[in-house]
């Protein structure tokens, strides 16, 4: 298991928030109760397991919401 912090473009609403966080959540391979979408700094956290999803993947589900990618890092 992975975790990783991905930088977004400035969250301008709660909703953009909630729509990240529920995005996330349904990634198979995210693990669901890790995901955190921080709105003050503009950050998603999450733990996901790389055999079934890679980082490139949970950022593209991220950017087809319409949201920008900054950088991510994993640990």
């Amino acid at each position: 298991m992975k975790s990783a912090t991905i930088q977004l473009e400035t969250l301008v609403c709660p909703s953009c928030m909630l729509k990240i966080e529920g995005a996330l959540k349904g990634l198979n391979g995210v693990e669901r109760d890790t995901v955190k979408v921080l709105f003050n700094s503009s950050k998603a956290k999450l733990d996901f397991d790389e055999e079934k999803i890679t980082l490139a993947e949970i950022e593209g589900a991220i950017t087809r919401l319409g949201y920008g990618v900054v950088k991510s890092t994993v640990k």
